[in-house]
């Protein structure tokens, strides 16, 4: 037994198996994967890593297996630990990017569990690969613990994220909200007495979306990161070695590709990103822009021919339709399931209220902005701006 500092669960301690998981590469390049991308360029204080964030779900799945039948506690425990391991650099700002070129989400990661020091391990421990990824991706009944409405990848994470960025919105009794869960029928349930727990995990991430993880500065720079890595993969990078290396080596190699990956490498180290040429929420446009998420990039050449400047120097970001997933989670009152929304009000108004967090933007040089907002508002058909920013903005 092992025991880790750790600010935000004070002690967390590792047995042999997650001292052996813990040793192997894929596990420790995770310390060289900042958690939340370039929020840094916001908030300062946020260069966590998912290296932290894997050993506090690992600290809180401890909690909830003695639920789970005894032979699968240590699949669960080793999948707390290992949720992570497929993400790219710069965790979510790379994720659609290596989706669309390897048609692997960050958590399909049998085929890593398959090889290297972690098959091993798992060998060692006569642990399966298959069911442990299975749990990761929530697709067995003991795997709701990491992966459902409800999980202990969201409990750590959402307080986390606040503990470093320094927000306010973090305050979620994740103690209690372990305490007052449980299965029912294979399904990971919420009894009664954690409905007012649970509301105030919901209510953090509904506040925490457009504070940090939604920010506009952590969307340019992850845009502009995005855009440099699909420039290089089209220039010859493996999609495959794009997604194992770690935030440090793709920056080197940014800086190496020469050209415009160059360029938005210089940018993003000296901070000089691209700014908001339009910037609006989904009522202000006169076209449904969700339903062209997937021609991004003729947007981005339509736009840029119209504003006579190259396509390069307009970057498109149009989110998925927000969905809060908790909403599906059930609570348990006198022995009938009822959906969560039904059981509080609260959480009712925040599923009406989640399209207020959504935001299209058009981001370019700021020698740019004018014209490109102009041909930006043109093609949106933009009926008027939610904001008015300043030149001189962050």
């Amino acid at each position: 037994m092992k025991v880790i500092r750790d600010p935000i669960h004070d002690y967390i301690e590792l047995d042999e198996l997650a001292l052996a998981l813990v040793d192997t590469p894929e596990v420790q390049r995770l310390r060289r994967i900042r958690q939340l991308g370039f929020s840094n360029l916001v908030y300062p204080g946020a260069n966590h890593t998912r290296f932290e964030h894997s050993l506090g779900t690992y600290h809180l799945a401890k909690h909830l297996v003695k639920y789970v039948d005894e032979l699968k506690r240590d699949e669960l425990l080793a999948a707390s630990l290992l949720h992570d391991i497929g993400h790219g650099p710069f965790s979510h700002a790379t994720e659609e990017l290596i989706v669309r070129y390897t048609r692997k989400s960050h958590d399909n990661v049998e085929g890593l569990l398959r090889k290297g020091v972690i098959s091993d391990v798992l060998k060692d421990f006569s642990l399966s690969p298959s069911n442990i990824a299975g749990h990761i991706k929530g697709e067995t009944y003991p795997g709701q613990i990491i992966n459902s409405e409800i999980d202990v990848d969201r409990m750590d994470y959402l307080v986390r994220d606040a503990h470093y960025t320094g927000v306010a919105f973090g305050l979620i009794d994740h103690v209690r909200l372990i305490h007052e869960l449980g299965f029912k029928e294979n399904k990971l349930v919420l009894n009664l007495g954690g409905l007012q727990a649970a509301e105030s995990l919901l209510v953090s991430r509904f506040l925490m979306h457009p504070t940090v993880y939604f920010h506009h500065v952590s969307r340019i720079a992850e845009a502009m990161c995005a855009h440099a890595a699909e420039y290089m993969i089209e220039n010859g990078l493996s999609p495959e070695s794009f997604q194992r290396m770690d935030d440090v080596a793709f920056m080197n190699e940014m800086k190496n590709a020469g050209g415009y990956a160059s360029d938005i490498a210089k940018r993003l180290d000296e901070r000089k990103l691209y700014k908001r040429a339009l910037y609006t929420d989904i009522d202000s446009l006169g076209i449904d822009a969700i339903k062209l998420r997937n021609n991004i990039r003729r947007i981005e050449i339509e736009i840029a021919e119209n504003a006579g400047v190259k396509p390069e120097d307009v970057l498109v970001d149009i989110p998925e339709m927000p969905e809060i997933a908790e909403m599906k989670a059930q609570v348990l009152i006198n022995g009938k399931l009822i959906p969560i929304d039904k059981a509080s009000s609260i959480v009712a108004a925040l599923g009406k209220a989640q399209l207020d967090n959504w935001r299209l933007g058009v981001f370019t040089p700021p020698e740019y902005r004018e014209k490109v907002g102009a041909a930006a508002r043109k093609f949106f058909e933009v009926k008027k701006d939610i904001k008015q920013f300043k030149l001189t903005e962050l």
